[in-house]
């Protein structure tokens, strides 16, 4: 990504990946465009809003056409740097653990789970879903090369192992525990928790009823 497209907003480059999703998977069903009406009903982002993301990387599509598909994807590939792989280290194969290493994100993008840790000496030497499992002590000797890591751990080892990633090297964590760690400026998280999305749910269906027009 340039500089210019780095300084973009990030609520835009979080949309990004669901952009490449939905044109990748019209690239392969053999569509050649796509209007900003078509995304807006695959993506659920509302036409201006696509616009608007779009048009901070340029003109990628034609009023009156829509946008080239093939091109389209193309760009977003490289921007989103699909041409490489990521490979992805997993700490803490219980049932949601073991659920990411049996899920294919090659499907989709270029993103891998290569490794798995887990503290328990009885899944270490094991193989799940082709990825290979190891004792979480061994993170300092496999983790090697790898800058990302989903953490999937009990709440109460999140910071400790947090911290050895950190020791590490790994720069991105995607975490899954209710656990808001702490980390250096240089680290980026991505905090998901699925019992607080759910409550918020269950409070937006409660108070916020959708307004659905009647045929």
């Amino acid at each position: 990504m340039s500089m210019e497209q780095s300084k973009i907003p990030q609520a835009t480059a979080k949309r990004l990946p669901l952009y490449y999703r939905f044109l990748n998977n019209l690239n392969q069903q053999g569509k050649n465009r796509v209007s900003s009406k078509e995304l807006s009903e695959a993506v659920k982002v509302d036409s201006a809003t696509i616009r608007r993301d779009f048009s901070y990387f340029g003109a990628l599509g034609k009023k009156g056409y829509g946008y080239n598909v093939e091109y389209l994807l193309g760009f977003f590939r490289s921007t989103l740097d699909q041409h490489e792989t990521t490979e992805v280290a997993l700490i803490g194969v219980g049932n949601l653990g073991t659920a990411f290493l049996n899920y294919s994100f090659l499907k989709n993008n270029n993103i891998r789970i290569t490794k798995g840790f887990d503290a328990n000496p009885e899944k270490a030497g094991t193989d799940i879903g082709g990825v290979p499992i190891y004792h979480i002590d061994q993170l300092h000797e496999k983790l090697e090369g790898i800058r990302v890591a989903i953490l999937t751990v009990p709440a109460t080892e999140a910071e400790s192992i947090t911290e050895t990633l950190v020791n590490e090297g790994i720069e991105g964590i995607l975490n899954f525990t209710p656990a808001r760690i702490s980390v250096p400026d240089h680290i980026r998280v991505h905090h998901i928790d699925l019992a607080v999305e759910l409550q918020s749910l269950v409070y937006f269906l409660k108070h916020y009823p959708l307004d659905i027009k009647k045929k």
